[in-house]
């Protein structure tokens, strides 16, 4: 107790004023109207320190004006609902680590609504219930490391809308926390997750690439028992081409099980190794068309970035919009091309000045050079070529097997004539000439004339009669054959 509190030891230093000793003791944290510093506990202006005071419970009552509060290093188990009858409006840190506690209330942090630093480290902690932490919404550092955390609730970390530094390393987490992450779920201040030392077996790579690189920058999964993946290599193999803390601080402990391994092997190793045989992924390359729109990012591993503009291919720099509207840089730091020409490919680097130093980032941009949604008409080549090939082998065949014969030694010469009259169905008048019985020479032209008796004694128009003889021994001509091919494409009709 401080020596102006007592009455009797202010009667014994006659020489000090009495108006003087009453200031100075209205002006002490510690004076008789702040309270008391508690017993085993040393007190510095604001600070309450009870480290390693072999306790059980917190001391009440507690100072209203304690601003820092150093609990650690005792036996404080459970940490009720009434370990702050009153509320703290001044406590700002709050120190628990290594205490064996194992217990925490969900109402544990209500009479601290302005915590700013909370240390659970260190302890028995099994599960984190829901909205545990719901009452510190300007919580921005949250220790949990070297628990036996197991189970986290979605909602352990609502309303932490302020927290910047989640440690959850050295538990027994199994299953990522990818609400932590995600956007629009995620805490939106969050710049550094530390995951390392758990039992996680795999992580949403694809997702996590997604994030920005500033949170990659301090997302920790070191000594985890991961499974080998193609992708989880590419997002650290590109965390490292970043120069990524979490990842080149970590090399050797980046670890994974290999299916069917029973040992661990680098996971930064992967590269082209059997039976994964991961190839590297290229950094930031977009393939464009002509006439498409395409933005740039400029994804900067660091956080309150001062300024950022883009170089082009040709050496232009970039600070706004671009003359013509074709080029346009976002309020992000991303850059906007527009209606792309051929001349836009090329590499662009992006130039960040950060708050310690500056970062340099490069993004390759191919142009294809046709356009990705032309006419409905037009045809890859190779495929025009195909069909071109198939349409003509079609037409040759067609022209092979399906011409009509025009010659009269298509047929053979042992069948004999026919009769002229034999059917009413033989093409007397079609201009197409009928074969020669065996002797190679095209037939003569019809000469019709004259009327013929039909078959069954009926009158027969148009019928051909007997041409006369000719001398030679191509003298003989048959008249009519049912049989004809050609008399299928005669075009004079048939009276009877």
């Amino acid at each position: 107790m401080p020596a102006s509190c007592h009455p009797c030891v202010a009667m014994r230093v006659p020489v000090v004023p009495l108006s003087l000793l009453l200031a100075l003791s209205l002006l002490s944290p510690w004076g008789c109207a702040g309270g008391s510093c508690p017993p085993r506990c040393v007190c510095a202006s604001n600070l309450l320190s009870c480290s390693r005071a072999n306790m059980s419970v917190v001391p009440a009552p507690l100072p209203r004006f304690t601003a820092v509060l150093d609990l650690s290093h005792n036996n404080v188990t459970r940490l009720r609902a009434d370990w702050a009858p009153a509320r703290l409006p001044h406590l700002h840190a709050l120190l628990l680590s290594h205490n064996g506690l194992a217990f925490v209330s969900t109402e544990a942090f209500a009479h601290v609504p302005h915590l700013r630093h909370l240390d659970l480290s260190s302890n028995r902690l099994r599960t984190l219930d829901e909205n545990l932490f719901s009452d510190l919404g300007e919580l921005e550092v949250l220790l949990l490391y070297n628990n036996k955390i197991a189970t986290v609730d979605r909602t352990a970390f609502e309303n932490l809308g302020r927290l910047r530094k989640l440690y959850l390393g050295q538990n027994r987490i199994a299953r990522f926390p990818l609400e932590l992450l995600r956007e629009g779920t995620r805490l939106p201040q969050l710049a550094l997750l530390d995951l390392s030392a758990n039992q996680l077996r795999a992580v949403p790579a694809g997702e996590l690439q997604a994030l920005p690189a500033w949170l990659r920058d301090r997302l920790y999964l070191h000594n985890n028992p991961l499974t080998c993946d193609c992708l989880l290599f590419q997002l650290l193999d590109r965390g490292r081409r970043r120069h990524l803390s979490a990842v080149e601080d970590f090399q050797d402990e980046l670890r994974c099980f290999q299916p069917g391994g029973t040992a661990f092997v680098k996971i930064l190793e992967l590269a082209g190794k059997p039976p994964l045989n991961c190839s590297k992924a290229r950094e930031a390359v977009l393939e464009a068309h002509l006439g498409d729109s395409v933005t740039l990012g400029c994804d900067s591993r660091w956080q309150g970035v001062r300024g950022r503009h883009w170089v082009t291919p040709g050496g232009e720099r970039v600070l706004g919009d671009g003359g013509n509207g074709s080029v346009v840089l976002l309020a992000n730091g991303s850059l906007q091309l527009r209606a792309l020409r051929p001349e836009d490919a090329g590499t662009y680097s992006c130039w960040v000045a950060g708050p310690l130093l500056n970062e340099t980032l490069y993004v390759e941009l191919l142009v294809h050079n046709f356009t990705l949604h032309g006419p409905h008409d037009t045809l890859n080549t190779a495929y025009t070529t195909l069909v071109g090939c198939i349409l003509s082998v079609v037409l040759v065949l067609i022209y092979l097997y399906l011409t009509p014969c025009r010659c009269c030694c298509c047929r053979g010469a042992e069948k004999p004539p026919a009769p002229r009259d034999d059917s009413i169905n033989s093409s007397v008048l079609s201009t197409t000439p009928n074969h020669a019985g065996g002797t190679g020479e095209p037939c003569p032209s019809h000469i019709a004339s004259g009327a013929g008796t039909g078959q069954n004694g009926r009158f027969k128009a148009g019928g051909t009669p007997p041409l006369p003889a000719r001398q030679g021994p191509k003298a003989q001509r048959k008249v009519s054959d049912p049989d004809s091919v050609s008399s299928v494409f005669s075009d004079t009709p048939i009276v009877v």
